[in-house]
């Protein structure tokens, strides 16, 4: 049976990938594997299949003689915060993060509220596969309490960074992505003083991700222009990752808050040997402005899990993904978008400076273009041989190009797509040379698959 954890949970489209029987399993697993008694934490996104899943969790749980508490719709960054405030065994979000509606997912934290690792994820994959039991949906929901003062201290907490800083003055305007940002990011922006409007933001699970949030920009971008507003933040579905824009319609990826969040750190002499931790994505003008200053950027394999080993075994402080997913000390390490919204912020207020001055300051990005190549299968479902091959196509194409080019080449853990980033100092260049590799690429895999 191939893995079911991919680099962040499981995760794959509902009925088909992510099932009522797996979930329970899943869920029983995790219960009968962890030594500690207290109570694993629950929470979801807005989607519609998330009531289903929770349903199934729960049972799952219970089988395993373990108690939980469900939070209900919450962002995932809330669940590893509650983990160690609340000294609990274990967490589950149900999410599929920036994917549409018909995804949907499992992500699981340790009791110190980081994902689990490779050895737990084994274990649960072994009770799974030795499972022959196919586990249906009952006819009958069971009602289920949710615990809402927790989502309160969590609230609370975010509060509590910005160090007694407010937003008074400040003209922002928020994307919810009718998802899980919905529950408290406009509530937070006001208590702390800001001119809030807020868009997408009903609990929306056929919407979430739909033509908004920060993979689709243009809503953000469009509300910034009616409403004259200072700047802008757009969140995914599960509210872990943030991109910003600015009152003329600059996009702040993450790449653009590393360098801008990391450069402050850097000045307050706390960013440990001046290092940065960021992804296979990270721009090379990125790259290369950051050493200009004097700082190291490290690359690792793409996800926030990549991440955050890195950032623990080199005594980092600050890392993350283009994506706008960005882990700081602030909160032990976990993606928070709308943490990261509010330092945006309160570096503006305390520097008095609008976020389109701050990011001119910025680096100036290397024209990059990012081509999905549909596979119609999921790569990593593939017989290892010609896995292999594969591999080794990929390999020889991302070799052909250096000096000021860049050519990354990668599976998407979640979709069947194969994701060919191109980045060079000449625009032409990156548009001649994305289209001249996607076509060969293609049509290598193609030999090899048929």
């Amino acid at each position: 049976m191939q893995s079911i954890f991919g680099t962040d949970g499981i995760r794959g489209k509902f009925k088909e990938d992510i099932t009522y029987s797996l979930a329970y399993k899943v869920a029983y697993a995790l219960g009968v594997n962890l030594k500690n008694n207290n109570p694993i934490l629950i929470g979801r996104d807005t989607r519609i299949s998330g009531d289903i899943l929770l349903q199934a969790i729960t049972k799952g749980i219970n089988a395993s003689g373990k108690k939980f508490i469900n939070i209900g719709i919450c962002p995932t960054p809330a669940i590893p915060f509650l983990i160690k405030k609340e000294k609990l065994s274990s967490g589950i979000m149900i999410s599929a993060s920036h994917n549409p509606p018909e995804y949907n997912g499992i992500k699981i934290f340790d009791h110190n509220g980081e994902k689990i690792n490779k050895n737990l994820e084994n274990k649960i994959q072994k009770l799974i596969e030795e499972s022959n039991q196919n586990i249906s949906i009952p006819t009958k929901e069971i009602s289920l309490n949710t615990n809402k003062d927790l989502l309160d201290i969590y609230m609370h907490s975010l509060i509590q960074t910005m160090d007694g800083e407010n937003l008074n003055g400040m003209k922002i305007i928020l994307d919810t992505c009718y998802g899980s940002a919905t529950t408290c990011a406009k509530s937070i922006f006001q208590y702390l003083g800001a001119d809030v409007t807020v868009i997408n933001n009903s609990e929306n699970g056929f919407k979430i991700n739909l033509n908004c949030g920060s993979t689709n920009l243009n809503p953000l971008k469009k509300a910034l222009r009616d409403n004259s507003a200072d700047m802008g933040f757009s969140f995914d579905g599960d509210a872990d990752r943030v991109i910003g824009i600015d009152s003329t319609g600059n996009v702040l990826d993450g790449d653009h808050i590393l360098f801008l969040w990391g450069r402050e750190l850097m000045k307050q002499k706390i960013l440990t040997n001046n290092l940065l931790i960021s992804t296979q994505m990270a721009n090379l003008g990125f790259e290369k402005a950051w050493r200009k200053i004097g700082g190291i950027l490290y690359r690792t394999d793409v996800g926030d899990k990549h991440v955050h080993d890195a950032i623990k075994e080199k005594g980092a402080v600050l890392g993350g993904e283009q994506s706008g997913h960005i882990l700081s000390k602030i909160n032990n390490y976990s993606g928070d978008g709308i943490l990261t919204a509010l330092q945006i912020s309160k570096f503006c207020k305390k520097k008095n400076i609008n976020l389109n001055s701050w990011l001119k300051s910025s680096f100036e990005p290397y024209p990059q273009k990012l081509t999905n190549i549909n596979l119609g299968f999921n790569i990593n479902k593939l017989n290892p041989e010609t896995k292999i091959l594969i591999d080794q196509t990929i390999e020889f194409f991302q070799k052909i190009y250096s000096d000021n080019c860049r050519v990354y080449i990668r599976p998407s853990g979640t979709e069947p797509v194969m994701r060919v980033l191109v980045e060079a100092n000449n625009r032409k260049k990156v548009h001649s040379l994305s289209n001249e590799i996607t076509n060969k690429l293609f049509l290598e895999i193609d030999k090899i698959t048929n």
